[in-house]
């Protein structure tokens, strides 16, 4: 852009402020975490320089080259060791060139460097609202020269030099055309800044979106559009997926996608994608964070942890917000509080969506629910705030629903009956265990539905909702159970009341320590048992306290076990018959009956022991014993 044949006037030589040295001192050797970021940041310089150039050419008759194509060009020098990064944006002039690089006076140096002493720590300050990025370019520069000429017509060109450790020089430049071009002479250290594949993938990563052509090596490096930023009626569903295998690495479409812009309590565009498969259900392992967040289409960090609730982690996109303050190295999100409105926001409209998925396309909701329905799940337990709205979006099979066919909770309390005050679930391995269980029983004599738990996870998060829509959420094997309606009535007759206790008594002491308790049943029908929990436990959970007692070298407690029978059942009156006559043997059946309600529950452990007594009772039942 210079012409050297033209006699240029001796440059000035000028002493940066100190506040200049000072924050020269701090950006080269211990503020930003990757050197590359000062490519990032150029460029964003760059954006932002003819952003201000298109908006004067609007309101200023006189600026020239209003038809101009605007770009942000970088040029590459192996063999001398340079990159060039260079606008045809607004430019400065001699004033501007010198409040901006070399005094406090436009860049609020010092008001940066106050924050970092105030905060006694280095990621206080906000890159955009003090304008320090340019100095990023010393972290692998050996001299950076700066060649740029205002907009206006009778600017003159400058040219800005420095090695970054104390002075600069500025003189007048000739022939330079409008805008501003940076030449780092690169520290032999950092030569790998001057290959083409090193800035392509940093570009790509960092500024692929930003709003102007960025020409590498004759070609635009940005091709893929920041659709995000459009209003989603303009943008083509081609656009939608394409962007989608951008952002996802995939190579299908996305089950549903999420586009929207919100402007209170903070600025945001976002636009994020459900892919079809969920990965971490075939096996793949726990799934990172998928979503991107971008300031101006400048990405900031790489699908931060922290941006989005760990439930949503299966979500792809990108997030965009002005507003959110970012460290100086604009690596690390630095208002946590602005960090969890962002999260609340796009995390309610995202569960709204779903919602009206749900409403208006239920059928394409159930797929979407096969497949990721355990991070709504997740979200349930983990997400306090957003609970109440993704406990709508559970589904689960129920007694009164075909196999396969799942209901929400809303569905279910809206056919309880008059009576029924409790939302009633059972966990199992499946929906036949369930139903051929002794649990069950009650609810159909009695014509209530029941949800059925089909993953050990949904035992987990049923307990941990506790209610739904003001009805508490009861395990259908807990002790306390307390059903609407008369008992059901089985067949034969019923133990007298006393002979009813006394079996009770003697089957407590028999079992011992294996039960907390021993009572009479009203909630059973045919089954002879039934093993039940303490209140506020479940079976699974009584399963989990069991192994981390085996897994601390402790044995299983049945403290917190009920084992209820039912005093119409013809094994119990046969017991009862056998406790008189054969102790031994009633001994052994009495130990068995425990057992077989253990397994009914899923709660036996160790089948050892009952594989063994099942061998007496067999040989006794085929007379060799």
């Amino acid at each position: 852009m210079s012409d050297k044949a033209v006699q240029e006037p001796a440059a000035e030589t000028h002493s940066f402020q100190a506040e200049i040295k000072q924050l020269l001192n701090i950006v080269i050797h211990s503020l930003y975490t990757h050197k590359e970021i000062f490519v990032r940041e150029l460029i964003s310089n760059g954006a932002d320089a003819l952003e201000k150039f298109r908006h004067e050419a609007l309101v200023n008759p006189d600026i020239s080259g209003k038809d101009d194509e605007l770009a942000i060009r970088i040029d590459l020098d192996e063999e001398a060791g340079t990159i060039a990064i260079s606008d045809n944006g607004i430019g400065m002039t001699r004033e501007e060139l010198t409040e901006n690089l070399g005094t406090i006076a436009r860049s609020g140096t010092k008001a940066f460097l106050q924050k970092l002493q105030e905060g006694a720590q280095r990621d206080l300050s906000l890159i955009g609202q003090f304008g320090v990025g340019f100095y990023s370019s010393f972290m692998v520069a050996k001299k950076v020269t700066v060649e740029t000429r205002s907009c206006h017509s009778d600017s003159q060109g400058w040219r800005w030099e420095s090695d970054g450790l104390g002075s600069y020089t500025i003189a007048e430049a000739a022939g330079l055309a409008r805008g501003t071009r940076i030449v780092i002479d690169l520290k032999e250290d950092d030569a790998e800044y001057a290959k083409d594949y090193r800035i392509r993938d940093i570009i790509q990563r960092f500024s692929n979106f930003v709003n102007f052509p960025i020409l590498l090596g004759g070609g635009k490096v940005n091709t893929v559009q920041a659709i995000w930023a459009r209003n989603r009626n303009e943008v083509t569903d081609e656009e939608y997926t394409e962007f989608y295998k951008f952002v996802a690495a995939a190579h299908d479409e996305p089950h549903t996608r999420l586009h929207f812009t919100a402007d209170a309590p903070l600025a945001i565009n976002a636009l994020l994608f459900v892919p079809k498969e969920n990965l971490e259900r075939i096996g793949f392992g726990r799934m990172k964070p998928g979503v991107d967040l971008y300031c101006r289409k400048v990405l900031i960090m790489k699908a931060p942890e922290e941006l989005l609730p760990e439930w949503l982690r299966f979500a792809k996109g990108v997030i965009d917000s002005e507003d959110l303050p970012l460290n100086i190295s604009r690596e690390t999100l630095q208002d946590n509080r602005l960090v969890q409105k962002l999260s609340n926001v796009v995390a309610g409209r995202f569960i709204r969506h779903l919602a009206e998925e749900a409403e208006k396309e239920p059928e394409r909701y159930r797929a979407f629910y096969k497949s990721h329905g355990q991070y709504i799940k997740e979200g349930v337990i983990q997400d306090f705030r957003h609970r109440d709205d993704l406990a709508k979006l559970l589904r689960f099979e129920t007694s009164k629903t075909k196999s396969g066919e799942t209901v929400s909770l809303a569905d279910y309390v809206s056919r309880m009956g008059a009576e029924q005050k409790e939302i009633y679930f059972i966990n199992g391995p499946s929906r036949e265990a369930i139903e051929a269980g002794p649990y069950v029983e009650a609810f159909r004599a009695r014509d209530i539905e029941v949800v059925f738990a089909l993953e050990q996870i949904d035992d987990f998060v049923l307990t941990n909702l506790a209610e739904f829509q003001e009805k508490k959420i009861v395990s259908s094997d807990s002790g306390d159970l307390s059903l609407p309606g008369d008992d059901p009535k089985g067949e034969g007759e019923e133990l007298s009341a006393d002979a009813a206790g006394e079996l009770c008594g003697w089957l407590k002491t028999v079992l011992g320590d294996r039960v907390g308790e021993v009572k009479v049943s009203r909630r059973l029908v045919s089954s002879p048992a039934v093993a039940t929990t303490e209140a506020g436990m479940t079976s699974t959970m009584q399963r989990m306290l069991a192994a981390m007692n085996r897994e601390n070298g402790g044995e299983a407690s049945g403290a917190m076990l009920k084992l209820e029978i039912n005093p119409r059942s013809p094994l119990v009156h046969r017991l009862d018959a056998l406790r008189a006559s054969e102790e031994e043997f009633a001994k052994t059946v009495a130990e068995q009956l425990l057992d077989n309600a253990l397994i009914a529950a899923g709660m036996l452990a160790d089948p050892r022991n009952m594989v063994e007594r099942m061998n007496k009772l067999l040989a006794k039942a085929a007379g060799v014993a």
